[in-house]
């Protein structure tokens, strides 16, 4: 059977992953496909100084995309930038002069995945998007489907090996975050600006696009409630432990009786869970089945190599069906068409939760927050205070009973303005039903 002819667009660390894999494992993917994979074309900013694979000298380089996209023998385009400008013109482009796509790009099919689907489809070409999510994780496959004859009615998940690295190297070592982050910055974990792993927003776009295949609502990632890990420090996990708890960056996508409630968000964890194990920059997504119950997928998220595992995979898949002539695709979104999604307020929500405190220290203290609390009719379950050495700014803990987030929120602005804390409230929920 012919090759199929492959353009790739970006050579950074994914795009160079995925050219190492097709040059060292051609020979399987041939026989799996009963072809091979041919890189016809290939673009980056420095590509005349990029050292290809062997096997690869003679493949057509160019710092111009629209070479890539209108190389007559290249039937997919391979878009492994990033971002939301250029790649949606790339992809577009690519969609014009009818070549299929593989992308990477969580932002950009979180934003506008959807719709970039129906442009594909009415062209009779392919769009898939595996390496978008947790790279090392087959978690698209398994929802789109593996999975797809349950219902789901939640998923969990850490999807942010930067933020994951940093709390949990925070909770082994007992280091500030700022210490962390830079760690995380000289290996390359994190970005010169972090905040796109930090303050939840690359999790975020991940989510979106978990949630729109899991539930077939369309979904963007303003849609998503969504609080970073800047404020978490040594001591919450030191509270958290005499809790039997632990704190992750938890994405959470629920079924509720108000519809469907999206997070991203810091919590207390237990540590007996799952969840609770995942270590470092690794990434795991916990799906709950009404029929199906509960599975558990786990893996690295990013790194050159399983993400470039995973826009291989989608090439293969794509390659096959240009071959076979499949006259029915399946959507990269699992469902026919995604619903119009209706978002929920978080603030619905009933949990119990953790509230630390820093406070210049004097009689009274613990009087005067339970009198809040009560006020919005939140039970106090608990108070600790672990040895401390200063009282100008000293830690201590409330743990309330099951509390509407709405009544907690109040509950903290209101304390906000006491004039003994040190800085405001932290308010994080205490997950349970994970296990």
């Amino acid at each position: 059977m012919k090759d199929v002819s492959i353009g790739i667009i970006g050579l950074g660390n994914v795009g160079t992953g995925t050219l190492s894999i097709l040059a060292a494992n051609a020979e399987q993917i041939a026989q799996k496909l009963g072809f091979r994979l041919k890189v016809a074309a290939v673009c980056s900013r420095g590509v005349a100084a990029k050292t290809l694979p062997e096997g690869f000298a003679g493949v057509f380089r160019t710092t111009n995309w629209r070479e890539v996209v209108e190389h007559p023998d290249v039937e997919i385009v391979a878009e492994l930038v990033g971002g939301t400008g250029a790649a949606a013109e790339m992809i577009e482009a690519a969609i014009v002069h009818g070549k299929s796509v593989v992308t990477a790009n969580k932002e950009l099919m979180a934003r506008s995945g959807a719709e970039i689907w129906d442009r594909a489809i009415k062209s009779g070409i392919n769009l898939a998007m595996e390496a978008s999510v947790a790279g090392g994780i087959p978690i698209h496959a398994v929802l789109r489907e593996g999975i797809s004859g349950d219902r789901i009615v939640a998923i969990y998940g850490i999807l942010n090996g930067t933020s994951n690295y940093i709390l949990t190297e925070m909770e082994k070592h007992g280091t500030a975050f700022d210490a962390v982050l830079a760690e995380a910055q000289l290996l390359g974990y994190a970005e010169a600006d972090p905040s796109a792993d930090v303050d939840g927003y690359d999790a975020r776009s991940k989510l979106a696009i978990l949630s729109a295949l899991a539930f077939g609502e369309r979904i963007t990632p303003e849609d998503i409630f969504v609080e970073g890990i800047r404020r978490i420090t040594p001591d919450d996990f030191d509270y958290a432990h005499q809790l039997g708890y632990t704190i992750r960056l938890v994405c959470a996508a629920r079924q509720t009786e108000a519809g469907l409630v999206l997070s991203v968000r810091p919590a207390l964890i237990p540590q007996t869970t799952i969840l609770a194990s995942v270590q470092g920059a690794y990434n795991a997504v916990w799906v709950k089945g009404q029929f199906g119950a509960d599975t558990f997928y786990y893996g690295r998220g990013a790194g050159p190599n399983p993400t470039g595992v995973a826009v291989v995979s989608d090439l293969m898949r794509v390659a096959r069906e240009i071959r076979s002539g499949s006259p029915e695709r399946v959507s990269p979104f699992a469902h026919e068409r995604l619903g119009v999604y209706e978002p929920v307020p978080v603030t619905v929500q009933t949990r119990p939760y953790y509230l630390r405190f820093r406070v210049k220290d004097r009689p009274g203290i613990i009087a005067e927050l339970a009198g809040i609390l009560a006020a919005k009719k939140i039970g106090l379950e608990a108070v600790l205070q672990l040895p401390s050495e200063s009282k100008d700014d000293l830690p201590f803990v409330i743990t309330v009973e099951p509390s509407s987030e709405a009544s907690v929120r109040e509950a903290v602005e209101q304390m906000s303005q006491l004039d003994f804390l040190t800085q405001p409230p932290l308010a994080l929920p205490m997950e349970g039903g994970l296990g």
